[in-house]
């Protein structure tokens, strides 16, 4: 494939802005030395200082490296082959010193692609302590890494790749506006964060933030002008979507937290528990949910809903010797429903007692093997997501595991 044809334009201020905007997104990479301050070693501060003026002092080495070389062996950029290829080859001739620098540049992009492994969980965990993102993220798994994050970036950078056909160029607008809007937050926010402050030099510190909020804030009005046709306008779009996302998130933990606070709350005293024990049939589940649910509470009221007239007097019968002592009480169901008739009892037991637990012991008999499940139909699971909402009432299932 022939090499990309250089076409000519006017120089302005805006293709020289677009030069400049281009330029600053090679220099990308050193937000990973601030995000991730507190790895290092203390004093954490100096050693990041340390570590970013290394970075700077080999970016602007290997840059005025790379531009000499290429003028030199007259390189340009190519769509078959990178400039870093066309340098080493024409230094090295195809030999093993070349096949080195590729390997090296491979080993660079690696690293490259590990930097948001290594910072975006470790964010992610600050602004889940901060309740903008849900808390999963804040929780460190056995390697003592932010696993769920890990996972999350994975599935995103996925779902990414597939929109876009697994070009990786064309993800490089994404980058460059969700990198520059970072660069510009940041700086302004420590503009905010000086003169809130106000401590000795601040107004030099706000004066150097400030500058770089504004060249970093040019950057990105140029790089979203020009690139939003080429994919950029969808992190446009997502970038206030996430905003609202995590105000919505900040907002809900909040919620949860006033209501979770004692602050006010005074004991309700001793409160009854009734319980209350589903029946379908007189068998050994049945009988042990009964001796549990004695256990609770002396209200103890066994139900069985009415859909057949013969098997419920036959039910009834039985229950006088394996009840307990336990009342049964029926429930009649006219269109043959068995939720319906059980979820109203509840609600009427409920409203007899508005200051009463309600506890609904579930017998449930546990297969040998978990393909069985299949042959029994699921009552209990839709009892539980029936009540899960419904206040003062607790499920509690009671399993009879059947052996081989």
């Amino acid at each position: 494939m022939a090499p990309i044809l250089s076409t000519r334009h006017p120089l302005t201020l805006f293709l020289l802005l677009t030069a400049f905007s281009n330029g600053c997104t090679a220099m990308t990479g050193v937000e990973a030395v601030s995000n991730g301050v507190p790895a290092f070693k203390p004093p954490e501060s100096k050693n990041a200082a340390a570590t970013m003026l290394t970075m700077a002092v080999l970016a602007i080495t290997m840059f005025i490296g790379i531009t000499l070389l290429a003028q030199a062996y007259h390189v340009l950029p190519s769509e078959q082959e990178t400039v870093v290829s066309q340098l080493a080859r024409g230094v090295f001739g195809p030999g093993m010193l070349y096949y080195a620098i590729q390997a090296a540049t491979m080993l660079i992009l690696v690293l490259a692609a590990n930097t948001a492994y290594a910072d975006f969980p470790r964010l992610a965990s600050i602004l889940a302590r901060d309740h903008y993102v849900p808390r999963q993220l804040m929780n460190q798994g056995d390697r003592l890494a932010f696993s769920n994050g890990i996972v999350g970036l994975s599935l995103f950078a996925s779902v990414l790749l597939i929109a876009f056909g697994g070009d990786t160029h064309a993800l490089i607008p994404l980058y460059m506006i969700g990198v520059f809007v970072s660069f510009t937050l940041s700086q302004a926010g420590m503009v905010v964060r000086w003169r809130r402050l106000r401590g000795p030099g601040w107004k030099t510190s706000a004066a150097i933030n400030g500058v770089g909020a504004l060249v970093t804030g040019l950057v990105l009005l140029v790089v979203a002008i020009t690139k939003t046709h080429e994919g950029a306008w969808v992190i446009i779009l997502l970038i206030p979507l996430h905003v609202l996302f995590f105000r919505s998130t900040k907002r809900h933990y909040d919620v949860v937290t006033r209501q979770l606070s004692l602050e006010g709350w005074q004991p309700n005293g001793e409160r009854r528990n009734i319980v209350i024990v589903p029946v379908s049939g007189i068998q050994r589940a049945v009988v042990q949910a009964v001796e549990y649910a004695k256990t609770l509470s002396t209200d103890v009221r066994a139900v069985y809903v009415d859909i057949d007239t013969v098997s419920t007097t036959r039910v009834v019968q039985e229950w006088t010797r394996w009840g307990q002592g336990v009342p049964i009480v029926p429930l009649d169901s006219p269109f043959r429903s068995l939720m319906e008739p059980l979820l109203e009892y509840i609600a009427l037991v409920s409203q007899e007692c508005p200051g009463c637990y309600v506890t609904v012991v579930l017998p449930e008999f546990v297969p040998a093997r978990w393909w069985q499940h299949l042959f029994h139909n699921q009552r209990a699971l839709l009892i539980k997501g029936a009540l899960l909402f419904t206040p003062n009432t607790v499920v509690t299932s009671v399993p009879f595991h059947l052996r081989h």
